[in-house]
């Protein structure tokens, strides 16, 4: 008698593993792009979305870029001056720890920093990020944004989403079709009229109930960003550091912009 196919477990997680062929060829990409391109930057990523990552690659078009394993990256490259594959190449890879990637481009470097500075879309938070701010709901009627907009702006959250919001902590009922946090009275002893509900506060890192309940209220707490580490040049070998603590721009204002323009 065959099995039957209910009876079959499929793992949602599982997930299709790099094969050496793979590995292989991005070892063999980057290598290619070496003598082809002016500069090399090292980049990182902050709150890290493929959605984003694609407009990224979208925009540079003219650029490659590259984001995998950094052992793999750190080889491709050369570790020490012996091995590198270009005069003072070698020395990005004191940059290549956790999620970094590799920039190949002819575009002067004020450019690039000026891109990357601009770009810094928001989302919804994920589970283990670190929230940004603290976010409480008011207490009383509930409304859809949380009270991020004066009441007159917002309309009360449907009646359907109470017993969510009751699942994920929320101290809610429903009074006339209309969803409720705290008690009604602002007098009653004990209620949350004065303190409201927090979803979360400043540097707490979520969990997945509070994310889901940011993502109720339309509240985005993640922000995907480029950090530029550093960058080399083909034509002198040499690596400048990038002030990622500041404005990052500091090594590469005297970029000159008849220079840069030409590029």
């Amino acid at each position: 008698m065959p099995k039957s196919k209910r009876a079959k477990v499929f793992h949602l997680t599982q997930v299709t593993k790099k094969t050496r062929e793979q590995k292989e060829k991005l070892f063999e990409n980057i290598r290619e792009c070496i003598p082809k391109y002016e500069r090399c930057f090292v980049f990182s990523v902050d709150n890290m979305r493929n959605n984003y990552l694609k407009e990224v690659r979208h925009e540079l078009s003219d650029c490659r870029i590259f984001f995998g394993k950094t052992k793999l990256t750190a080889r491709a490259l050369g570790t020490t001056p012996d091995n590198a594959q270009a005069d003072g190449i070698n020395r990005l890879t004191r940059h290549l720890s956790g999620s970094v990637g590799l920039i190949f481009t002819d575009r002067a470097p004020g450019s690039i920093v000026t891109y990357f500075g601009s770009l810094s879309p928001v989302d919804f938070a994920r589970a283990g990020a670190t929230a940004p701010r603290t976010f409480v709901i008011p207490a009383g009627v509930v409304y859809s944004t949380g009270g991020a907009v004066p009441a007159d702006d917002d309309v009360p959250v449907s009646h359907s989403l109470e017993p969510e919001l009751r699942r994920l902590g929320m101290p809610t009922r429903l009074v006339r079709g209309r969803v409720i946090l705290g008690s009604e009275d602002p007098d009653a002893e004990g209620d949350l009229q004065r303190d409201g509900y927090t979803v979360c506060r400043e540097g707490q890192v979520l969990d997945s109930r509070q994310t889901r309940l940011l993502k109720l209220f339309g509240v985005c707490m993640s922000e995907f960003h480029v950090r530029l580490l550093a960058y080399w040049t083909a034509s002198t070998g040499e690596v400048t550091e990038l002030d990622v603590g500041g404005d990052g721009m500091e090594g590469v204002e005297n970029v000159d912009e008849d220079e840069a323009s030409d590029e």
